[in-house]
């Protein structure tokens, strides 16, 4: 059994009312179903790394802020280490850069190095330089519950001094959050980029404060410091314990001027680098594994991490930034809002789906709506808001996959119910122009009622009756579906529609479903019916030859042709449907045909009448029975029989369907 998309839709849209255009219910439940669905799974946090990798290219796209000349980073380079051969600087030489650099009265100097066990010569020339009031030193945090992998300061160094210089990394390893504060039961602890950010605000008498919108916020200057919560952003597994923002780079290049260890120890440098400015000093050294992944990682053809000094700067300048007010905070939506925006993506998808059926140009629009999608978030992003683009973006196309298995299965439905009205009483080419006419002819499940002109043919057995009596009933319908069969096809080789059998009678219709809307059209279908009459009584004759060979009873047959308005569609409800003809045209093409009984003089009587006649006057020979009454009419109607052609008409290979 081949698989159905989606099945149970189909029977929604039969209760919702029919003044909404299918197209909307469609794409209505369509991106419902499938928004909610993607909301589920993100909620389950399975297009986290999707959406931060999304995340991670746009931030590369995003143009990169200039050089801070607020902030010189001295960088202890492998080219150093060698020079002073060893694995890292001893306290000596450390002493000996910070009173170097003091001398050109920075405002801040942060040492991104662990020292709490002593590197000789020079411990006590360190403790020294350590005890200026501007010194920032480290300390690391590690897991705070259970004290592993915690690096003390170095002793003697106050509180306000000390910074944690633990990163927070991502599941996929790259760090994107800074961590401000952390709080335990004994005390808070800050961060390195943080204690040194407020080092150079309290010149300018910028301290921390709490929020006027929340007190439990900290406010800096301009900016209230909205925490990350487990859900911000694209982020809904997010480890969010103590007060983390999202880390915006300034660049993916060094953002401050750099200067090597030998350089200061050389003082080959200017001393404006250094006067009032902020000094972080820290290895970018291979050799020291302080490297981490960013969001310019993948971007990057060489240099694929970033030193951890040169990650604390990008973090002590976004701070000093949203304290003066030159950057913001990236704000995100609320769930509800995030929700809100996946259903709109997937409610476009829907209609692209709906309103477009062709492949290529469905897989045109669609890669196109994509783009917009990655347009608006990156446009989104310039203005500091980070938005989900993966959810939307998978909502989209599961709604498009979704509306398109629909309307295939739709178009299965539509077919079979063509087919189950038209199609087996058709001709193939008919047919084959109805499905393709299906969209103008199918309304709401139905083929709706339209009027038109059309040309009726209606056939019965003469004496079928006495005929049925003397007749087994097995040999009967067998004798009967042989006559029908041999009908049939001459009605479908004319292009016209059976309508319906009734026992020995026959109602075929030519010009339906599809109106025709010139007098040549329906003078065609008129020509169509009576030619279609004269080959059904050459196919009786042929039939009668062949029931006398097997000793079975010869018939005679009467058809009534009228050519006139009449109203077609859908007759019947959901559980079954037909397809109908209805108006007084129909009565008198069924009233020609019962006509005057007893007036036969061949195997095959036609009688058309005078509406018919103009419209294929000169086409056929006939003979004129002049006014007559048909039952119920008030008025006379002029009939003709039909005796032949008068031009010779199109030859087709006879075969019958005996065969």
């Amino acid at each position: 059994m081949g698989f159905k998309p989606f099945p149970a839709l189909l029977p929604i849209f039969n209760h919702i009312p029919t003044l909404i255009p299918l197209g909307i219910q469609v794409a209505a439940v369509a991106s419902l179903t499938v928004s909610g669905l993607t909301i589920g799974v993100k909620q389950l946090g399975w297009l986290q790394s999707l959406e931060l990798k999304a995340y991670d290219g746009l931030v590369r796209l995003h143009p990169n802020y200039t050089v801070d000349p607020r902030l010189l980073v001295v960088a202890i380079t492998e080219e150093d280490l060698q020079q002073i051969g060893q694995i890292t600087p001893s306290d000596g030489i450390l002493a000996e850069a910070i009173s170097t650099l003091q001398d050109y009265q920075p405002q801040a100097i942060g040492i991104d190095l662990h020292r709490s066990i002593p590197k000789e010569p020079g411990q006590a020339a360190l403790r020294q330089a350590m005890q200026a009031d501007n010194v920032i030193v480290i300390t690391k945090l590690g897991d705070t519950e259970s004290g592993l992998n915690q690096i003390p300061p170095p002793t003697g160094i106050p509180d306000q001094r000390i910074g944690f210089n633990d990163l927070l990394v991502d599941p996929d390893g790259i760090v994107r959050r800074q961590l401000l504060y952390v709080r335990t039961q004994e005390k808070t602890y800050s961060s390195f980029a943080l204690q040194l950010a407020l080092q150079a605000l309290a010149y300018q008498g910028v301290t921390p404060r709490p929020s006027d919108l929340n007190p439990n916020y900290m406010q800096l200057g301009k900016t209230t410091f909205l925490p990350l919560t487990q859900t911000s952003g694209a982020y809904q597994t997010n480890d969010a314990q103590g007060y983390q923002i999202l880390l915006e780079y300034r660049s993916r290049q060094p953002i401050s001027r750099r200067v090597t260890l030998s350089q200061v120890l050389t003082r080959s440098f200017s001393p404006t680098w250094v006067q009032n400015k902020i000094v972080l000093l820290g290895t970018t050294a291979p050799s020291s594994k302080d490297l981490f992944y960013t969001p310019f990682t993948a971007g990057n053809e060489a240099d694929h991490r970033m030193a951890g000094v040169e990650i604390h700067a990008q973090m002590v300048t976004q701070l000093l930034d949203l304290a003066e007010g030159d950057r913001s905070l990236i704000w995100y939506w609320a769930e509800w809002a995030e929700w809100l925006w996946i259903w709109v993506w997937a409610l476009l998808g829907s209609h692209l789906a709906w309103k477009i059926s062709h492949p290529a140009l469905l897989l045109f629009s669609s890669a196109g709506m994509l783009a917009l999608l990655s347009a608006s978030c990156f446009l989104l992003l310039t203005h500091q808001g980070w938005v989900p683009s993966v959810a939307p973006g998978v909502a989209a196309i599961a709604s498009i996959g979704a509306v398109t298995a629909f309307r295939a299965q739709f178009a299965q439905r539509q077919q079979r119910m063509v087919m189950t009205l038209l199609g087996q009483n058709t001709s193939p080419q008919i047919a084959d122009a109805l499905w393709n006419a299906r969209h103008r002819l199918i309304q709401s499940g139905k083929l709706p009622g339209q009027k038109l002109t059309a040309t009726m043919l209606f056939s019965d057995i003469r004496g079928f009756s006495g005929v049925a009596e003397k007749m087994e009933p097995e040999a009967l319908l067998d004798w009967l579906n042989e006559y029908l069969a041999e009908m049939t096809h001459e009605v479908h080789r004319h292009q016209g529609i059976i309508n319906k059998f009734t026992g020995d009678g026959m109602l075929a219709v030519f010009g339906v479903p599809m109106p025709r809307l010139t007098t040549a059209e329906v003078a065609e279908d008129a020509r169509r019916a009576i030619a279609c009459a004269l080959a059904m009584g050459t196919r009786l004759e042929h039939l009668n030859q062949v029931w006398q060979q097997r000793g079975l009873r010869p018939a005679q047959m009467r058809i009534g042709i009228f050519t006139g308005p009449v109203v077609v569609g859908s007759l019947g409800g959901k559980d079954r449907l037909e397809y109908g003809v209805i108006g007084d045209s129909v009565n008198t093409a069924a009233r020609l045909e019962s006509i005057a009984k007893e007036r036969q003089t061949g195997v095959c009587r036609i009688l058309i009448a005078q509406d018919t006649l103009q419209l294929v006057e000169g086409l056929f020979q006939v003979e004129p029975w002049g006014p007559m009454e048909l039952r119920g009419k008030e008025q006379w109607v002029d009939i003709y029989r039909v005796v032949g052609h008068y031009q010779t008409p199109n030859v087709v290979e006879f075969t019958s369907t005996l065969d």
